[in-house]
C-alpha cells in the first residue's frame, strides 16, 4: 500500500496520470422522510449535477421543488424525471432564470410565486454556477470570461438571494438560504473561479448575519471535487488519488447534507460552511488539483 502511494504521488508530480482501478464505493442515499414536509424549495442551476441530486432529495424528504436554468430543454427534461420523486401533494415546477442577467430577476421571480400560488417558499439553495475557461487564470485572464464567472456565481447570487430575502421577511417566512460553495475557497485566489467562490464565503457569513434577526437560516456547503458534469466526471468512476479519501465526493452525498441543513435539524447552524471534501484542503496542504 505505501508503495503504491508513492508511486501514485511520484507520477503526480511528474505530470503521470497513476493507472487507476475503481474500488466499489457505497452511496448511502437518503430515503423517504418527513422532514421538509410541507416546505417549498427553490434550487437554482437545478438541471444537472448537484442541483438535480438536491431537487431530488428534497422531494423524497416531502418538499415541493422549483428548479431553475437557461436551457429549456434542460428543464423540461429535468421536471420529467423529478416527478418520479414527488410525494403525496408536493409539486414540482421548473422556470427559466439567467443569473448573470440580475434586471430579469423580478419577473422571473413573480413568475416563480404565481405558479406556487397559495403556498410559501421557504427554501431557497443558490446551487448555479460556472467554472468558466482556464482563460480566467491570473496571467492569462480575459475580462469577458472574469465577467461571466462573477456575474454568474456571486453577483448573481448576490441580488437573487437578496429578492427572496425580501419576500420571506416580509411574508414572515423563517425560512432557510443554502449556499452551494466550493471548498476552492480554501486556496489562493488565482483565477475568477476561485475568487467568486472566496465572495461567497464572506457573503455566506454576511447573510446570515443580516437575516438571522427575522429568523432566516443561512449556510453553505463546500464541495471538493465533486463527480459531476462539470469535471467530466460520473458515478461510474469516483477515484482520485490525490484525496486523502481516495475519491470523489458524490452529488448525492451533497443533497443529503443539503436536506439536513435546511430541515428543523439544522436551526441551530447559522454562518456554517460545511466543507464536503473528503479531507482535500483540510487535512492537506492545498486542495486537490483538478487535472482530468
Amino acid at each position: 500500500m505505501i508503495k503504491e502511494k508513492f508511486i501514485t504521488l511520484i507520477r503526480i508530480i511528474f505530470g503521470k496520470k497513476p493507472t487507476i482501478v475503481q474500488q466499489p464505493v457505497n452511496i448511502v442515499q437518503l430515503g423517504e422522510t418527513d422532514l421538509l414536509k410541507g416546505k417549498t424549495a427553490l434550487i437554482t442551476g437545478g438541471t444537472s449535477g448537484i442541483g438535480f441530486s438536491i431537487a431530488e432529495a428534497m422531494l423524497r424528504a416531502g418538499a415541493s421543488v422549483i428548479v431553475t436554468g437557461r436551457n429549456q430543454d434542460k428543464l423540461t427534461k429535468s421536471i420529467r424525471e423529478l416527478e418520479a420523486f414527488r410525494r403525496n401533494d408536493a409539486y414540482v415546477y421548473s422556470e427559466m432564470l439567467d443569473m448573470t442577467n440580475v434586471e430579469s430577476f423580478g419577473q422571473s421571480f413573480n413568475y416563480i410565486l404565481k405558479k406556487i400560488e397559495g403556498h410559501t417558499l421557504d427554501i431557497l439553495v443558490n446551487n448555479a454556477g460556472t467554472r468558466g475557461m482556464c482563460e480566467s487564470d491570473f496571467g492569462n485572464a480575459k475580462e469577458e470570461d472574469y465577467d461571466v464567472i462573477m456575474n454568474t456565481n456571486l453577483k448573481g447570487m448576490f441580488f437573487f438571494s437578496q429578492l427572496v430575502a425580501k419576500y420571506m421577511k416580509e411574508n414572515h417566512i423563517e425560512g432557510n438560504i443554502l449556499n452551494i460553495a466550493s471548498s476552492s475557497s480554501l486556496r489562493p485566489a488565482n483565477s475568477a473561479y476561485i475568487l467568486s467562490k472566496w465572495g461567497i464565503r464572506g457573503l455566506t457569513l454576511g447573510m446570515a448575519k443580516a437575516l438571522i434577526p427575522h429568523g432566516i437560516v443561512v449556510n453553505a456547503i463546500a464541495p471538493g471535487p465533486t463527480a459531476t458534469p462539470m469535471l467530466n466526471k460520473t458515478l461510474d468512476n469516483v477515484n482520485f488519488p490525490q484525496n486523502p479519501s481516495g475519491r470523489l465526493v458524490t452529488p448525492d452525498e451533497i443533497a443529503n447534507m443539503a436536506v439536513v441543513m435546511t430541515s428543523a435539524m439544522g436551526r441551530m447552524a447559522v454562518g456554517n460552511i460545511v466543507y464536503m471534501t473528503g479531507g482535500s484542503g483540510l487535512i492537506t496542504v492545498d486542495d486537490a488539483i483538478y487535472d482530468f
